[in-house]
Protein backbone atom coordinates (compact mmCIF):
# COMPACT_ATOMS: atom_id res chain seq x y z
CA UNK A 1 0.00 0.00 0.00
CA UNK A 2 2.85 2.39 0.83
CA UNK A 3 4.30 1.84 -2.63
CA UNK A 4 0.98 2.27 -4.44
CA UNK A 5 -0.05 5.40 -2.55
CA UNK A 6 3.48 6.84 -2.33
CA UNK A 7 3.73 7.11 1.46
CA UNK A 8 7.02 7.88 3.18
CA UNK A 9 7.98 6.13 6.43
CA UNK A 10 6.48 8.82 8.62
CA UNK A 11 3.14 8.51 6.82
CA UNK A 12 3.36 4.72 6.93
CA UNK A 13 4.04 4.96 10.66
CA UNK A 14 0.97 7.15 11.07
CA UNK A 15 -1.23 4.63 9.23
CA UNK A 16 0.18 1.74 11.25
CA UNK A 17 -0.02 3.59 14.55
CA UNK A 18 -3.41 5.30 14.27
CA UNK A 19 -5.10 1.96 15.02
CA UNK A 20 -3.93 2.41 18.60
CA UNK A 21 -5.47 5.86 18.92
CA UNK A 22 -8.85 4.13 18.88
CA UNK A 23 -7.56 1.07 20.72
CA UNK A 24 -6.62 3.28 23.68
CA UNK A 25 -10.05 4.91 23.89
CA UNK A 26 -12.12 1.80 24.67
CA UNK A 27 -9.87 -0.21 26.99
CA UNK A 28 -11.44 0.96 30.23
CA UNK A 29 -14.96 0.96 28.77
CA UNK A 30 -14.45 -2.61 27.56
CA UNK A 31 -13.32 -3.78 30.99
CA UNK A 32 -16.07 -1.90 32.82
CA UNK A 33 -18.86 -3.23 30.59
CA UNK A 34 -17.45 -6.77 30.78
CA UNK A 35 -17.38 -6.67 34.59
CA UNK A 36 -20.99 -5.45 34.58
CA UNK A 37 -22.74 -7.40 31.79
CA UNK A 38 -20.20 -10.09 30.91
CA UNK A 39 -17.39 -10.27 28.39
CA UNK A 40 -19.27 -12.95 26.45
CA UNK A 41 -21.87 -10.30 25.62
CA UNK A 42 -19.42 -7.51 24.77
CA UNK A 43 -16.97 -9.38 22.51
CA UNK A 44 -19.39 -10.57 19.76
CA UNK A 45 -20.86 -7.09 19.32
CA UNK A 46 -17.41 -5.51 18.99
CA UNK A 47 -16.24 -8.31 16.69
CA UNK A 48 -19.11 -7.63 14.29
CA UNK A 49 -17.94 -4.05 13.76
CA UNK A 50 -14.19 -4.73 13.51
CA UNK A 51 -14.82 -7.53 10.99
CA UNK A 52 -16.85 -5.26 8.71
CA UNK A 53 -14.29 -2.44 8.92
CA UNK A 54 -11.45 -4.83 8.02
CA UNK A 55 -13.35 -6.22 5.03
CA UNK A 56 -14.14 -2.75 3.65
CA UNK A 57 -10.65 -1.26 4.08
CA UNK A 58 -9.72 -1.63 0.36
CA UNK A 59 -12.90 0.23 -0.59
CA UNK A 60 -12.03 3.05 1.81
CA UNK A 61 -8.62 3.37 0.16
CA UNK A 62 -10.19 4.12 -3.23
CA UNK A 63 -12.89 6.54 -2.13
CA UNK A 64 -10.71 9.44 -3.28
CA UNK A 65 -7.98 9.96 -5.87
CA UNK A 66 -6.25 12.55 -3.69
CA UNK A 67 -3.31 11.10 -1.75
CA UNK A 68 -3.93 13.10 1.42
CA UNK A 69 -7.69 12.58 1.45
CA UNK A 70 -7.08 8.83 1.14
CA UNK A 71 -4.60 9.05 4.00
CA UNK A 72 -7.16 10.73 6.25
CA UNK A 73 -9.91 8.25 5.32
CA UNK A 74 -7.69 5.30 6.17
CA UNK A 75 -6.62 6.92 9.42
CA UNK A 76 -10.27 7.33 10.41
CA UNK A 77 -11.18 3.75 9.47
CA UNK A 78 -8.23 2.36 11.43
CA UNK A 79 -9.07 4.49 14.47
CA UNK A 80 -12.58 3.01 14.42
CA UNK A 81 -11.12 -0.46 13.94
CA UNK A 82 -8.92 0.07 16.99
CA UNK A 83 -11.87 1.30 19.05
CA UNK A 84 -13.83 -1.89 18.49
CA UNK A 85 -10.84 -4.21 18.95
CA UNK A 86 -10.08 -2.38 22.21
CA UNK A 87 -13.00 -4.24 23.82
CA UNK A 88 -11.44 -7.66 23.28
CA UNK A 89 -8.64 -8.19 25.80
CA UNK A 90 -10.33 -6.47 28.78
CA UNK A 91 -13.38 -8.66 28.15
CA UNK A 92 -11.27 -11.82 28.04
CA UNK A 93 -9.47 -10.81 31.24
CA UNK A 94 -12.82 -10.25 32.98
CA UNK A 95 -14.12 -13.65 31.86
CA UNK A 96 -11.01 -15.52 33.02
CA UNK A 97 -10.89 -13.81 36.43
CA UNK A 98 -14.45 -15.00 37.10
CA UNK A 99 -14.37 -18.46 35.53
CA UNK A 100 -10.81 -19.79 36.05
CA UNK A 101 -9.01 -20.62 39.31
CA UNK A 102 -5.77 -18.82 40.24
CA UNK A 103 -3.52 -21.83 39.58
CA UNK A 104 -4.91 -22.30 36.07
CA UNK A 105 -5.09 -18.69 34.91
CA UNK A 106 -1.59 -18.43 33.47
CA UNK A 107 -1.94 -21.38 31.11
CA UNK A 108 -5.52 -20.48 30.19
CA UNK A 109 -4.72 -16.87 29.44
CA UNK A 110 -1.48 -17.60 27.61
CA UNK A 111 -3.25 -20.24 25.51
CA UNK A 112 -5.94 -17.72 24.56
CA UNK A 113 -3.35 -15.03 23.81
CA UNK A 114 -1.41 -17.46 21.63
CA UNK A 115 -4.40 -17.20 19.32
CA UNK A 116 -3.30 -13.68 18.42
CA UNK A 117 0.08 -15.09 17.38
CA UNK A 118 -1.71 -17.80 15.40
CA UNK A 119 -3.71 -15.07 13.67
CA UNK A 120 -0.51 -13.20 12.84
CA UNK A 121 0.98 -16.47 11.59
CA UNK A 122 -1.98 -17.20 9.32
CA UNK A 123 -2.08 -13.62 8.06
CA UNK A 124 1.67 -13.64 7.48
CA UNK A 125 1.74 -16.94 5.60
CA UNK A 126 -1.50 -16.99 3.64
CA UNK A 127 -1.45 -13.19 3.47
CA UNK A 128 1.99 -13.22 1.84
CA UNK A 129 0.77 -15.64 -0.81
CA UNK A 130 -2.38 -13.62 -1.45
CA UNK A 131 -0.32 -10.43 -1.57
CA UNK A 132 2.04 -11.79 -4.23
CA UNK A 133 -0.69 -13.32 -6.38
CA UNK A 134 -3.75 -11.11 -6.00
CA UNK A 135 -2.56 -7.84 -4.44
CA UNK A 136 -2.84 -6.27 -1.01
CA UNK A 137 -6.62 -5.89 -1.25
CA UNK A 138 -7.12 -9.67 -1.06
CA UNK A 139 -5.43 -9.81 2.35
CA UNK A 140 -8.06 -7.51 3.88
CA UNK A 141 -10.90 -9.44 2.26
CA UNK A 142 -9.50 -12.73 3.54
CA UNK A 143 -9.00 -11.50 7.12
CA UNK A 144 -12.38 -9.75 7.11
CA UNK A 145 -14.24 -12.89 5.99
CA UNK A 146 -12.39 -15.02 8.58
CA UNK A 147 -13.32 -12.52 11.30
CA UNK A 148 -16.98 -12.54 10.28
CA UNK A 149 -17.09 -16.36 10.28
CA UNK A 150 -15.39 -16.49 13.70
CA UNK A 151 -17.84 -13.95 15.11
CA UNK A 152 -20.86 -15.85 13.79
CA UNK A 153 -19.55 -19.16 15.13
CA UNK A 154 -18.81 -17.69 18.55
CA UNK A 155 -22.18 -15.99 18.71
CA UNK A 156 -23.94 -19.25 17.87
CA UNK A 157 -22.13 -21.02 20.72
CA UNK A 158 -22.84 -18.22 23.20
CA UNK A 159 -26.52 -18.02 22.29
CA UNK A 160 -26.88 -21.74 22.98
CA UNK A 161 -25.05 -21.29 26.30
CA UNK A 162 -27.23 -18.35 27.35
CA UNK A 163 -30.41 -20.25 26.53
CA UNK A 164 -29.38 -23.10 28.83
CA UNK A 165 -28.41 -20.64 31.57
CA UNK A 166 -31.47 -18.40 31.55
CA UNK A 167 -34.30 -20.65 30.30
CA UNK A 168 -35.14 -21.95 33.81
CA UNK A 169 -35.47 -18.34 35.04
CA UNK A 170 -37.63 -17.34 32.10
CA UNK A 171 -39.97 -20.30 32.63
CA UNK A 172 -40.27 -19.69 36.36
CA UNK A 173 -43.49 -17.96 37.41
CA UNK A 174 -41.81 -15.85 40.07
CA UNK A 175 -39.07 -14.48 37.85
CA UNK A 176 -40.00 -10.90 38.71
CA UNK A 177 -39.53 -11.64 42.40
CA UNK A 178 -36.08 -13.21 41.86
CA UNK A 179 -33.99 -11.01 39.58
CA UNK A 180 -30.60 -12.28 38.50
CA UNK A 181 -28.04 -10.71 40.80
CA UNK A 182 -25.04 -8.86 39.46
CA UNK A 183 -21.94 -7.86 41.35
CA UNK A 184 -22.36 -4.13 41.85
CA UNK A 185 -19.29 -3.51 44.02
CA UNK A 186 -17.51 -0.37 42.84
CA UNK A 187 -13.83 -0.29 41.94
CA UNK A 188 -11.80 1.43 44.71
CA UNK A 189 -9.83 3.58 42.27
CA UNK A 190 -8.24 5.82 44.90
CA UNK A 191 -6.80 2.83 46.75
CA UNK A 192 -5.56 1.36 43.49
CA UNK A 193 -3.92 4.54 42.22
CA UNK A 194 -1.74 5.00 45.32
CA UNK A 195 -0.27 1.49 45.09
CA UNK A 196 3.24 1.31 43.52
CA UNK A 197 2.43 -2.24 42.37
CA UNK A 198 -0.30 -0.93 40.07
CA UNK A 199 1.98 1.69 38.51
CA UNK A 200 4.77 -0.87 38.02
CA UNK A 201 2.20 -2.95 36.16
CA UNK A 202 1.43 0.01 33.91
CA UNK A 203 5.10 0.79 33.24
CA UNK A 204 6.05 -2.83 32.51
CA UNK A 205 3.11 -3.31 30.16
CA UNK A 206 3.87 -0.04 28.38
CA UNK A 207 7.51 -1.03 27.81
CA UNK A 208 6.77 -4.56 26.59
CA UNK A 209 4.01 -3.37 24.26
CA UNK A 210 6.35 -0.74 22.88
CA UNK A 211 8.69 -3.51 21.70
CA UNK A 212 5.89 -5.79 20.52
CA UNK A 213 4.08 -3.17 18.45
CA UNK A 214 7.30 -1.94 16.83
CA UNK A 215 8.20 -5.51 15.88
CA UNK A 216 4.67 -6.24 14.68
CA UNK A 217 4.47 -3.10 12.56
CA UNK A 218 8.01 -2.74 11.20
CA UNK A 219 9.28 -6.33 10.97
CA UNK A 220 8.26 -6.82 7.29
CA UNK A 221 9.76 -3.46 6.32
CA UNK A 222 13.06 -4.31 8.05
CA UNK A 223 13.46 -7.58 6.16
CA UNK A 224 12.30 -6.14 2.83
CA UNK A 225 14.87 -3.35 3.04
CA UNK A 226 17.83 -5.32 4.43
CA UNK A 227 17.24 -8.68 2.73
CA UNK A 228 15.21 -7.95 -0.41
CA UNK A 229 15.72 -11.45 -1.83
CA UNK A 230 14.27 -13.17 1.26
CA UNK A 231 10.89 -14.87 0.94
CA UNK A 232 8.16 -12.89 2.67
CA UNK A 233 6.40 -15.94 4.05
CA UNK A 234 9.58 -16.98 5.92
CA UNK A 235 10.07 -13.85 8.03
CA UNK A 236 6.31 -13.32 8.35
CA UNK A 237 5.84 -16.85 9.70
CA UNK A 238 8.88 -18.09 11.65
CA UNK A 239 8.90 -15.53 14.52
CA UNK A 240 5.18 -15.95 15.14
CA UNK A 241 5.35 -19.76 15.13
CA UNK A 242 7.97 -19.53 17.86
CA UNK A 243 6.00 -16.94 19.84
CA UNK A 244 2.83 -19.05 19.71
CA UNK A 245 4.59 -21.97 21.40
CA UNK A 246 6.51 -19.72 23.83
CA UNK A 247 3.23 -18.15 24.93
CA UNK A 248 1.67 -21.52 25.78
CA UNK A 249 4.90 -22.76 27.37
CA UNK A 250 5.13 -19.67 29.58
CA UNK A 251 1.61 -20.36 30.85
CA UNK A 252 2.48 -23.97 31.66
CA UNK A 253 5.72 -22.89 33.34
CA UNK A 254 3.98 -20.26 35.48
CA UNK A 255 1.27 -22.68 36.66
CA UNK A 256 3.91 -25.39 37.27
CA UNK A 257 5.95 -23.04 39.47
CA UNK A 258 2.81 -22.08 41.41
CA UNK A 259 2.00 -25.75 41.99
CA UNK A 260 5.55 -26.27 43.29
CA UNK A 261 4.90 -23.69 45.98
CA UNK A 262 6.52 -20.56 44.60
CA UNK A 263 4.70 -17.34 45.39
CA UNK A 264 2.58 -15.60 42.77
CA UNK A 265 4.83 -12.53 43.10
CA UNK A 266 7.99 -14.54 42.34
CA UNK A 267 6.40 -16.31 39.38
CA UNK A 268 5.08 -13.12 37.77
CA UNK A 269 8.44 -11.36 38.17
CA UNK A 270 10.41 -14.37 36.92
CA UNK A 271 8.26 -14.74 33.81
CA UNK A 272 8.29 -11.00 33.11
CA UNK A 273 12.09 -10.86 33.44
CA UNK A 274 12.33 -13.46 30.69
CA UNK A 275 9.89 -11.42 28.63
CA UNK A 276 11.39 -7.94 28.95
CA UNK A 277 15.02 -9.03 29.38
CA UNK A 278 14.88 -11.55 26.54
CA UNK A 279 13.20 -9.09 24.18
CA UNK A 280 15.87 -6.49 24.94
CA UNK A 281 18.67 -9.02 24.34
CA UNK A 282 17.18 -10.13 21.01
CA UNK A 283 16.85 -6.54 19.79
CA UNK A 284 20.40 -5.61 20.79
CA UNK A 285 21.81 -8.64 19.00
CA UNK A 286 19.62 -7.91 15.98
CA UNK A 287 21.27 -4.53 15.48
CA UNK A 288 24.58 -6.32 14.80
CA UNK A 289 23.29 -8.95 12.38
CA UNK A 290 24.36 -8.81 8.73
CA UNK A 291 22.97 -12.13 7.49
CA UNK A 292 19.36 -13.13 6.94
CA UNK A 293 19.67 -16.26 9.09
CA UNK A 294 21.18 -14.36 11.99
CA UNK A 295 18.59 -11.58 11.78
CA UNK A 296 15.74 -14.09 11.62
CA UNK A 297 17.11 -15.95 14.66
CA UNK A 298 17.44 -12.78 16.76
CA UNK A 299 14.02 -11.56 15.66
CA UNK A 300 12.55 -14.94 16.64
CA UNK A 301 14.15 -14.65 20.11
CA UNK A 302 12.72 -11.16 20.62
CA UNK A 303 9.22 -12.11 19.48
CA UNK A 304 9.27 -15.41 21.42
CA UNK A 305 10.14 -13.57 24.62
CA UNK A 306 7.22 -11.24 24.00
CA UNK A 307 5.05 -14.35 24.34
CA UNK A 308 6.11 -14.76 27.98
CA UNK A 309 4.40 -11.44 28.75
CA UNK A 310 1.05 -13.24 28.52
CA UNK A 311 1.80 -15.15 31.72
CA UNK A 312 3.45 -12.28 33.53
CA UNK A 313 2.01 -8.79 33.62
CA UNK A 314 -1.01 -9.59 31.44
CA UNK A 315 -2.35 -12.00 34.08
CA UNK A 316 -1.37 -9.75 37.00
CA UNK A 317 -4.63 -7.71 37.12
CA UNK A 318 -6.42 -10.95 37.99
CA UNK A 319 -4.00 -11.38 40.92
CA UNK A 320 -4.17 -7.87 42.36
CA UNK A 321 -7.88 -7.18 41.67
CA UNK A 322 -9.78 -10.43 41.03
CA UNK A 323 -13.23 -8.81 41.38
CA UNK A 324 -12.37 -5.93 39.07
CA UNK A 325 -9.91 -7.56 36.67
CA UNK A 326 -11.66 -6.29 33.54
CA UNK A 327 -11.63 -2.65 34.67
CA UNK A 328 -8.03 -2.79 35.94
CA UNK A 329 -6.89 -4.56 32.79
CA UNK A 330 -8.65 -1.92 30.72
CA UNK A 331 -6.76 0.90 32.45
CA UNK A 332 -3.47 -1.00 32.15
CA UNK A 333 -4.01 -1.83 28.50
CA UNK A 334 -5.03 1.76 27.75
CA UNK A 335 -1.52 2.78 28.83
CA UNK A 336 -0.12 -0.22 26.98
CA UNK A 337 -1.78 0.87 23.74
CA UNK A 338 -0.04 4.25 23.72
CA UNK A 339 3.21 2.80 22.27
CA UNK A 340 1.07 1.50 19.42
CA UNK A 341 0.86 5.00 17.97
CA UNK A 342 3.67 6.86 19.76
CA UNK A 343 6.28 4.10 19.53
CA UNK A 344 5.41 3.00 16.01
CA UNK A 345 5.31 6.60 14.77
CA UNK A 346 8.61 7.45 16.49
CA UNK A 347 10.23 4.36 14.99
CA UNK A 348 9.23 5.59 11.53
CA UNK A 349 10.48 9.08 12.33
CA UNK A 350 13.83 7.75 13.60
CA UNK A 351 14.23 5.65 10.46
CA UNK A 352 13.41 8.62 8.26
CA UNK A 353 15.92 10.83 10.10
CA UNK A 354 18.81 8.41 10.74
CA UNK A 355 18.30 5.63 8.16
CA UNK A 356 19.45 3.32 10.96
CA UNK A 357 17.58 0.25 12.15
CA UNK A 358 20.14 -0.19 14.94
CA UNK A 359 19.00 3.13 16.46
CA UNK A 360 15.41 1.87 16.58
CA UNK A 361 16.32 -1.53 18.04
CA UNK A 362 18.69 -0.19 20.71
CA UNK A 363 16.24 2.49 21.82
CA UNK A 364 13.48 -0.12 22.09
CA UNK A 365 15.76 -2.46 24.06
CA UNK A 366 16.55 0.34 26.51
CA UNK A 367 12.84 0.89 27.14
CA UNK A 368 12.41 -2.85 27.85
CA UNK A 369 15.25 -2.85 30.38
CA UNK A 370 13.74 0.14 32.17
CA UNK A 371 10.34 -1.59 32.39
CA UNK A 372 11.93 -4.77 33.73
CA UNK A 373 13.72 -2.89 36.53
CA UNK A 374 10.57 -1.03 37.60
CA UNK A 375 8.46 -4.19 37.71
CA UNK A 376 11.09 -6.14 39.64
CA UNK A 377 11.27 -3.38 42.26
CA UNK A 378 7.57 -2.68 42.77
CA UNK A 379 5.52 -5.49 41.20
CA UNK A 380 3.45 -7.95 43.27
CA UNK A 381 1.16 -10.92 42.87
CA UNK A 382 -0.80 -10.23 46.06
CA UNK A 383 -4.32 -8.89 46.07
CA UNK A 384 -4.35 -5.13 46.71
CA UNK A 385 -8.07 -4.34 46.16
Amino acid sequence: MAKEFDWDKTQSGSILGCFFWGYTMTQFLGGYLSDKVGGDVVVPIAACFWSILTFWTPQFAYLSTDKYVTLHILVLSRVLLGMFQGFHYPSVSSIISRKVSEHERSLTYSFICSGSHLGTLISGSIGSILLERYGWQSVFYFVGVCSILWMLGMRYILIAKHRKKYLPFIMAENLADKPIKKDQEKVPWLTLFVKPAFWSLMVGHFCENNAFYILLSWLPTYFHENFPDAKGWVFNVVPWIVSMFSSVFSGWLADHLLEKGYSVTFVRKFIETISLGGTALGLILLSYMTTFGGALFCMAIAVACCGFHNSGILVNPQDIAPKHAGSVFGIMNMAGAIPGFVGVYMAGHILEATKSWAAVFNQTAGVCIFGCIVYLLFGTGKRII
